[in-house]
Formats: structure tokens, C-alpha cells, sequence
């Protein structure tokens, strides 16, 4: 573990060493993900658009986010109790390896030209083994690496780190894709690769406490800290309900190639919008990190992702659409920077890689099952209005959880919270 610290500026953080190294490997790895992301999304919808209308397209955007998510739900408990007993640096290192494995499967099938959704779903669905492990180890080793008057910081600088990978990654994923699906996927695994030697770097002790118990005892405590701890609760399940209605980004492709009808360049630069909004919050939170009123700003944050929502599936023009989509990112910044912190304050060390899977399992289930909902809406009332319900829901939702957990509305103080 490393030194306590008094001092909690931006440049006491970075002078920690391994922290630095597991920033850098974060910002390449969320890099390459996001390039992963633009280009599996663009190449299922392209081939599914050579043998089906628009609707059953936009259906198939939604089938990359269920199969990516659905071992997610069947690994997450396994994942955090693994993360809880085993090295995570070493967990990380096999998700890194695992994904840079499916990169090079999915270049492999682009430059074959395949002519069917199934391989690339396959890879997909893959691809969320690895997350599965992935996001619980990495929510779970960034707190041994830093005292803990630094974590707010930290915090704020890991989230800026995966905003400056997702305003870069679907812009140059968008070129890249242009130029050659196969040229995305290949730049993915380089920067998997840079990622997993950053890691292999980080000299601190990255193995948890041992604990007794059963695996199944251990997977039920986790879950049992985070039902009995309504802050917690209430904090991923807003954020999982929430993202779940308003997920319109999902439909993206569908929005740039027949609403918008921008093409595969302007697909980037919808994709970045609501990163590069994100990206200028999180900046303002990496040096004033929210320290009053915490709760209060998570609702206010969530509504506005919802008004966001709302406003991008009602416009017709690109760069209104660019700007609700960056506010809807910025909205969102601001409640996922609450919730994260509130979370590793107030959970223990031993239990954060469970708790961090729980919350990958919520978030997973926002993200993915979010795509899947609002492309199987879209099947049936097309993108626009599958967009403007979606953002309809999301607000409903936050003024219902606001009055269902007050606990989690009265918190104040980012910084008085202890495990």
C-alpha cells in the first residue's frame, strides 16, 4: 500500500509512482476499447444492413449490447469474489490479454469480408467475459495505489482518463473505420498491448487480504453489503434504470447514417459529443472535486441527462445534435463521479471487488441492456421515438428514486465518509 499522505493535490496524486502507470494503462486500454466499440458497432450494422431493412438493423445494434452483457451477469459475482482473493493486477492482465485476443479475431473477420452477424456477436459476446473480470479488478486496484485522502482525486482523474479515451476513440475509431474496419480492430490490439506492459509495471502489492469462507459466502456477503447499504444501492440502481431508458446512444449508427445522414464520419463525431462534454466536467472535477451537497447534485445531474435525452432524438440538425449529446455526457460525468466516489469511501477494502462487481452488474445492465432496449424499441417505433421514451423514463425514474432514498438525496460531504 502506498504512504499516507496530508497533502491531496493534483500533483501529490501523480507522484505516486504506480498510480501514474495505472492511469496511463487505463487511458490506453479505455482507448482501445472504445475503437473496439465504434468498429464492432459500424460493422454489425453495415453487414446487417445488406440483408435487412432499417428497423431489423437498428434491432441488431441492440443485440451487441445484450450479448456483451449477458456474461457479465452470468461472471460478475465469480468475477469480484476472484478479484477480493486473487492479485488484480494479475486479473487485469488476463482481461488485457483476453481482449486483445478477440481484436485480433474481429480484424481477422473484417478483412475476410464476413457477410453474417453471427462470428462478430460471438466476439461480442467474448469480449464481456473479459469485462466481467475487467471492471471490478480495475475499480478495485486504483484504491490500493493511492492514500486515501488522494481517492476523490483520484477518482476524478480516473474518470477523466476513460473521457479523453472516449472523445478520442470514437473520432479516430470513425476514421479508422472509414478508412478500414480491419485498421480499427488492429489499432484496438496495440493499444491493449501498451496497456497490459504499463500494468505489468506497477510494482506495489496488488494482492488483497486473505479471507476464509467459501466462494458462495463471500459472493453473498457482497451482495448482502450492497442491498443492506442503501446509499450504495441507491446510487448504482439509478444509475442502472436510468441509463437503461435513456441508452440513446446506442442508436447512434442509426441516427448518423438515416436521420442525420452524416455517414461513418459524422457517426465519430456523434460518438465523441457526449464524451467530450463529459471530458470538460470531469477536468473541472479533477482540480474542484464536489465536496457539499453531493446527493443533491447526483438527481440534478441525472434529470438533466434525461432532458438531454429528450432534446438529441427530437433534433434534425448535427451540431444541435452534437450539443445535447455533449451535455448529455457532462449531466452524466457529474452522477458517475458521485456514485463512484461514494462507493469506494464507503466500502472497505476487502470487499471492493465484490462490491465493485455488483456495480459492474448494475452498470453493465444500464449500458448493455440500455442498447438492447432501446434497439428493440426502435424495431417497432423507429429511433427518433425510441429516444425521445427513453429520455421520458430516465426522468421519471430520478424524480421516483429521489423520493424513494432520501439517504442517498441528504448526502453531503464526499470526504467524511469512512469504511
Amino acid at each position: 500500500m502506498t504512504a499516507h499522505t496530508t497533502d491531496n493535490s493534483t500533483a501529490a496524486l501523480f507522484s505516486q509512482h504506480d498510480y501514474r502507470l495505472f492511469w496511463l494503462s487505463r487511458a490506453a486500454g479505455s482507448l482501445g476499447g472504445l475503437i473496439q466499440s465504434v468498429a464492432l458497432g459500424w460493422q454489425v450494422y453495415a453487414v446487417a444492413r445488406e440483408t435487412m431493412d432499417v428497423a431489423r438493423s437498428s434491432f441488431m445494434l441492440g443485440t451487441v449490447g445484450l450479448v456483451t452483457f449477458l456474461p457479465v451477469l452470468l461472471f460478475t459475482l465469480p468475477a469480484g469474489e476472484a478479484v477480493d482473493r486473487y492479485d488484480r493486477r494479475r486479473v487485469l492482465l488476463c482481461c488485457l490479454l483476453g481482449q486483445m485476443a478477440v481484436v485480433s479475431v474481429l480484424a481477422a473477420l473484417s478483412f475476410v469480408q464476413v457477410r453474417h452477424t453471427s462470428p462478430l456477436l460471438v466476439m461480442a459476446a467474448l469480449s464481456g467475459c473479459a469485462r466481467a473480470f475487467f471492471a471490478p479488478a480495475s475499480s478495485a486496484l486504483g484504491p490500493m495505489l493511492v492514500p486515501r485522502a488522494l481517492l476523490p482525486r483520484a477518482i476524478a482523474w480516473n474518470s477523466l482518463a476513460w473521457q479523453i479515451s472516449a472523445v478520442l476513440g470514437p473520432a479516430v475509431g470513425g476514421i479508422l473505420v472509414a478508412a478500414s474496419p480491419t485498421m480499427a480492430f488492429a489499432v484496438a490490439t496495440a493499444l491493449y498491448a501498451v496497456s497490459a506492459l504499463l500494468l505489468s509495471r506497477i510494482r506495489a502489492n496488488t494482492r488483497p487480504p486473505a479471507k476464509s469462507g467459501t466462494r458462495w459466502s463471500l459472493m453473498k456477503e457482497g451482495v448482502h453489503y450492497v442491498w443492506n447499504n442503501k446509499i450504495v444501492f441507491g446510487a448504482i440502481s439509478l444509475d442502472l434504470f436510468a441509463v437503461l431508458l435513456g441508452g440513446a446512444t446506442a442508436l447512434l449508427p442509426a441516427f448518423a447514417r438515416d436521420v442525420l445522414h452524416v455517414g461513418a464520419s459524422g457517426f465519430g463525431i456523434l460518438r465523441a459529443a457526449p464524451a467530450a462534454g463529459a471530458t470538460v466536467v470531469a477536468l473541472y472535477l479533477a482540480a474542484k472535486p464536489i465536496r457539499r451537497h453531493a446527493g443533491l447534485i447526483m438527481f440534478w445531474g441525472v434529470g438533466i441527462f434525461s432532458l438531454a435525452t429528450i432534446a438529441f432524438g427530437s433534433s434534425r440538425h448535427l451540431l444541435l445534435s452534437v450539443a445535447c449529446l455533449a451535455v448529455l455526457g457532462g449531466a452524466d460525468m457529474i452522477s458517475v463521479f458521485v456514485r463512484q466516489t461514494l462507493v469506494q469511501l464507503v466500502t472497505p477494502d476487502a470487499m471492493r471487488g465484490r462490491v465493485g462487481a455488483v456495480s459492474t452488474l448494475f452498470i453493465g445492465a444500464s449500458n448493455e441492456l440500455g442498447e438492447f432496449e432501446s434497439g428493440f424499441v426502435a424495431r417497432f417505433v423507429g429511433p427518433v421515438l425510441a429516444a425521445i421514451l427513453g429520455g421520458c423514463g430516465a426522468l421519471c425514474v430520478t424524480l421516483l428514486w429521489a423520493r424513494l432514498f432520501p439517504d442517498l438525496r441528504k448526502s453531503d460531504s464526499l470526504e467524511s465518509s469512512t469504511p
